[in-house]
């Protein structure tokens, strides 16, 4: 029988060298995972490139994330399609969007998660580490070689680095991509800026200026009126500003990374948050920002843009096909386009990842006998060229059509994003390709292949700006990760809080000191102290 052999990955961020263990014939594993009994239904000979289709037919249960606007349907082409191509039928626990996270909570902590918790960003896995309820995924890439593939290949050493828990493990497989994809920035009326003769800002500052333009012609509007409650923008400009913004969307963490000292700050209290808040107040006090932008819904600030009452607004690439262009066209003459995100006090920088949201793996799959017929599986749907393309276009000559060139276009009748507009169907709400849970990640190709033309130009000219580097691991141990829950949501809910009110004018900037002080009170301190502790303790244990 063969030994078992030890690939090791050599993770640039920190130097951490991680072993990516491999299975003897036996079904062993030198990490001491023992995978005997555990092969019914895979495949012998399975690698990267190969059509996965299990060897007799297995369900495998999934937590599905459900979209409104395109509702899960049993018949969908993608079910029978996946089963048709893998001997594999997906059982979903559907959940609608508004209750995810809770409901995923609750199902984990309960035990009755399903095999395959989809929908999960890095980070948010955290929470169910200690617990046992999830396994250390890190322990089964061997049974991935797709993803192995893209690891070496896309060298994601650094970004898979920044998972690894304080055993030095990772227990989210997230979605990957070659390179990072930004989307979200703001849409301007293109037509007002002509008129007015103004050329989209390049920076943050420009913004202001071009804002305070708009406003000189429309005194009776808010030049912007923004969406997301005003987190896509915090995130947005925060990047520039060299700091985090924007609850969830940017300020996921309540820490910075501090090269100069080489050690984490508490984001919410550094000269570089107070500069993103007071740039955001002076938009407000000035009349250029909607101060509702922070507390309305969408549809409110989609109807302002729609009805001219403001000329821009917080967007993606699907905004602008979905909502703006079909809604400004009751106004003569009316254009709108994405502008490349404006650089900041910080240079011409953006943060990035080329991690998306991706699977948790409930513990309890692993004592099933088609435990490895399943990763398999993952690894097929998830991680190879061939699984991500069908999650995303959906199947050649049904949805869509490719050419010798490789180019792939969307039958005429089938709609998606800016592409044949108005046409009967569509891929999501009719097939359900393209659906959020399986068709994340893949090559800067596939990931560009639904863009439009103008899109395309978006990613080429938000290419050329600095992607910052990723911060290093601080991973709390067991002990610590019960104390951090007493603190860290606490301190981030009134950071946010604060945030907003210093925004609107509704706490003054002079209280800043005082509000440092009050953080300090909520056991800022105590907490900076465990995050730089924890982030010590792996430096030392890993390099």
């Amino acid at each position: 029988m063969r030994k078992c052999k030890r690939v090791l990955l050599a993770l640039a961020a920190g130097s951490l060298v991680a072993g990516l263990t491999a299975c003897s014939d036996d079904g062993s594993a030198e990490s001491g995972v023992n995978l005997d009994g555990k092969r019914v239904a895979a495949m012998s000979d399975y690698k990267a490139g190969s059509q996965f289709k299990a060897t007799e037919p297995i369900n495998v249960s999934l937590l599905y994330l459900d979209q409104a606007h395109y509702p899960i349907k049993n018949d969908w082409l993608l079910w029978s399609e996946i089963t048709k191509r893998t001997n594999v039928k997906i059982e979903p626990t559907v959940v609608p969007y508004s209750d995810y996270d809770q409901k995923r909570g609750l199902l984990i902590s309960s035990g009755n998660a399903p095999m395959i918790i989809s929908k999960t960003y890095p980070g948010q896995e955290e929470a169910f580490v200690a617990s046992g309820a999830i396994l250390p995924v890190s322990d089964y890439i061997d049974l991935m070689p797709n993803l192995k593939d893209k690891i070496e290949k896309w060298k994601l050493q650094p970004e898979l680095n920044t998972l690894r828990q304080d055993d030095g493990k990772f227990y989210v497989l997230p979605g990957v991509l070659e390179t990072v994809q930004p989307d979200y920035t703001v849409a301007f009326r293109t037509d007002e800026l002509t008129r007015l003769g103004l050329s989209a800002p390049k920076t943050w500052d420009e913004f202001y200026t071009v804002l305070k333009a708009i406003k000189a012609a429309h005194p009776d509007v808010y030049p912007f009126s923004d969406r997301f409650e005003g987190k896509s923008i915090l995130n947005q400009v925060g990047q520039g500003f060299g700091t985090y913004g924007g609850d969830n969307w940017g300020y996921v963490k309540n820490i910075s990374w501090n090269e100069n000292k080489q050690s984490f700050d508490f984001t919410g209290t550094t000269p570089e948050y107070r500069q993103l808040i007071e740039y955001f107040h002076k938009l407000v006090a000035e009349g250029l920002m909607d101060p509702e932008s922070f507390t309305q819904k969408d549809d409110q600030a989609k109807q302002k843009f729609a009805s001219g009452k403001s000329y821009a607004i917080s967007s993606n690439a699907q905004n602008i096909a979905n909502d703006y262009r079909p809604n400004i066209t009751k106004i003569p003459g009316a254009t709108v386009a994405k502008i490349r995100v404006p650089a900041g006090p910080k240079g011409d920088i953006m943060r990035g990842t080329r991690m998306d949201n991706g699977l948790m793996i409930s513990a309890k799959a692993l004592q099933n006998d088609k435990f490895v017929a399943m990763m398999q599986f993952i690894d097929w749907l998830w991680y190879s060229p061939e699984g991500m393309e069908f999650a995303k276009w959906g199947v050649p000559g049904v949805t869509y059509d490719k050419d010798a060139a490789g180019k792939r276009t969307l039958k005429s009748d089938i709609a998606f994003g800016g592409m044949n507009a108005g046409a009967p169907k569509n891929l999501q709400r009719d097939f359900g390709f393209q659906g959020g849970v399986f068709a994340y990640g893949g090559s800067t190709e596939l990931y560009r292949s639904m863009y439009t033309p103008e899109e395309v130009t978006f990613q080429e000219e938000m290419a050329s700006k600095k992607v910052v580097p990723l911060p290093p691991p601080a991973p709390f141990n067991e002990a610590e990760r019960e104390k951090a829950t007493l603190w860290e949501a606490p301190l981030k809910d009134y950071v946010q809080q604060n945030t907003l009110q210093f925004i609107l004018g509704k706490r003054d900037l002079s209280t800043w000191d005082a509000y440092v002080k009050e953080l300090d009170s909520k056991g800022m301190p105590q907490y900076m102290e465990m995050v730089n502790g924890a982030h010590k303790r792996y430096k030392e244990k890993n390099g």
